[in-house]
């Protein structure tokens, strides 16, 4: 079944989970193989999800230092999250046997951007303390240091040799990962959004766009080659500051984000349309919306988590 305005429509709740959480989810990862889900709490849970299935399939916790920022590393059975208890350093966590494997310490303040690369096991990490830092999961060591002058948000391209670094909500800045010390290759300076910060930015799946997320009730499309904005996605409820995921379609077609009033909205990357507008059984704020990589399914999250599957058969 390929994605399509009419299929986009037709997603409907199809499981929820009620009494998995009892605190907001802030944060999921699918594995890339579309088979697992893994979530965050900030009730300081993570629980790994059976898509194929569509049940919980085990429950584990980080009480001590909380979790949030949850992603899977390229083997299934283990994951890295940042700490929002105690202190910010970075966990490296088994879930087959809920052992950590690795910690990255550095960060200074709270980090809120993590990004797993797609095809080795480096990954980017950015703070509060106005730095990203690049990491190899096998060495405990940062493997690159980036000073910039606010807040960043960032993300690997698909490809993994290039990232993108969105910072103080006004310019992104595109970096070579073999090069990246030389500072960035391109920078995008982007008309300052005044009113919100950026929490969020995806590259789409063939590269050429790039998603940026806010705290406020806009998000941005911009050209991953020029900068050039291409859509201005609005429509949605964020009064209250709060952050709200963004995410492409797996195809790069749509962009799916929550709102605070419990719905879903889909646009059309191509055009900037809205597709549709998607009721969910979330009694709150919908915060995480992804979809598989590879089922044709999305998962929404606010305190509870919810499975969404198109009600058509093309």
């Amino acid at each position: 079944m390929k994605l399509t305005d009419v299929v986009m429509r037709s997603f409907r709740v199809a499981k929820m989970f009620r009494d998995q959480n009892t605190d907001r989810i802030n944060s999921v990862d699918f594995a890339s193989n579309g088979d697992t889900l893994v979530s965050s709490s900030d009730d300081d849970s993570i629980v790994i999800y059976d898509c194929q299935e569509g049940k919980p399939k085990r429950t584990l916790f980080s009480k001590k230092y909380g979790v949030d920022l949850i992603r899977y590393t390229h083997a299934a059975n283990t994951v890295v999250y940042s700490s929002n208890k105690i202190d910010d350093t970075i966990r490296y966590l088994s879930l087959h046997d809920n052992k950590y494997i690795r910690y990255f310490h550095g960060h200074t303040k709270k980090v809120v951007s993590l990004s797993m690369s797609p095809v080795d096991d480096t990954f980017l990490s950015g703070s509060l303390d106005k730095t990203i830092r690049l990491w190899d999961l096998r060495s405990p060591n940062c493997q690159g240091l980036m000073h910039l002058q606010g807040r960043p948000v960032c993300s690997f391209d698909p490809e993994g040799l290039i990232f993108g670094a969105g910072i103080n909500s006004e310019m992104i800045k595109l970096y070579d990962l073999r090069s990246f010390d030389k500072g960035p290759f391109t920078t995008f300076r982007l008309q300052a959004d005044r009113d919100c910060d950026w929490t969020g930015l995806k590259f789409s799946a063939d590269g050429k766009m790039v998603l940026i997320s806010t705290n406020g009730a806009v998000i941005r499309l911009i050209d991953a080659f020029t900068g050039n904005p291409l859509q201005t996605f609005m429509g949605h409820m964020n009064s209250k500051g709060l952050v709200l995921e963004a995410s492409f379609s797996p195809d790069s077609q749509f962009v799916i984000a929550g709102s605070q009033d419990g719905k879903v909205h889909v646009w059309n990357a191509e055009n900037g349309s809205k597709t549709a507008v998607l009721e969910s059984k979330h009694g709150g704020p919908v915060q995480c919306v992804q979809f598989n990589p590879k089922y044709m399914m999305l998962a929404s999250t606010s305190h509870d988590m919810e499975f969404w599957l198109p009600s058509i058969e093309e």
